[in-house]
């Protein structure tokens, strides 16, 4: 985990960004939202089923942080043309933002999991460095959609498949680079400064693609304004 930092926590400065908007017509920084709270969520490609539903449900909250005066932003690690071409047939009221390289994911300190060579002496840290056992041997169904929990690799195609969603080229670019990229939540006041952080999987493998609900984000927003 040399080049990763942890996340970052409440009371710490957000980093500096600026990132292209896949479906309104803008450029996104820290600087143009000070003096406005903001959720930002750092998901993976759309090659993952899993953030796509997550993306969905924060358009389902979005009315009400909105009302709350909070911004909604969610970063997809997906080239900005891509992103544009998808979520042109499935619009959100989200404010979508493309980051392909993950920069802005390891400004936060969203992990990503590296895996040990066969028969290493070193010893694994999830979830920066873990076994390929670790991995394999995790069971998931967060939504409930499989049929039974599932290896999370099988789980990814299994709802692809669900979805009628079949990943490109660019897709499967994006997966073979960053595949084992985490996602984060965090919200952000109007100063700038880190009040609420969630990581996914942050305990184990066994946690992968569960993350914040509709209330547990409500709740954060809520606290802000107190």
């Amino acid at each position: 985990m040399a080049d990763q930092r942890r996340p970052l926590q409440p009371g710490e400065p957000a980093p500096a960004f600026e990132l292209p908007a896949a479906n309104v017509d803008a450029t996104v920084s820290l600087d143009s939202l000070r003096g406005r709270p903001f959720l930002i969520g750092f998901f993976r490609g759309l090659h993952c089923p899993f953030c796509r539903r997550q993306v969905t449900q924060l358009a389902s909250v979005q009315p009400a942080l909105r009302q709350a005066g909070i911004e909604t932003l969610a970063v997809i690690n997906t080239p900005v043309d891509r992103a544009r071409l998808y979520f042109r047939h499935r619009p959100s009221p989200v404010t979508l933002l493309s980051d392909p390289d993950c920069a802005t994911h390891r400004a936060f300190g969203v992990p990503r999991a590296e895996f040990l060579p066969e028969g290493s002496q070193e010893r694994p840290e999830w979830p920066y460095r873990a076994t390929m056992k670790q991995f394999e041997d995790a069971r998931i169904n967060p939504t409930g959609e499989l049929p039974e929990a599932m290896q999370p690799m099988q789980a990814n195609p299994a709802l692809n498949a669900k979805d009628g969603f079949e990943p490109n080229e660019t897709d499967q670019a994006i997966f073979a680079s960053h595949g084992t990229q985490l996602v984060g939540h965090f919200l952000v006041d109007g100063a700038g400064t880190v009040r609420w952080a969630d990581i996914e999987a942050i305990e184990g493998p066994e946690g992968l693609c569960s993350y914040p609900n509709a209330a547990q984000i409500l709740a954060a927003a809520e606290r802000l304004r107190h």
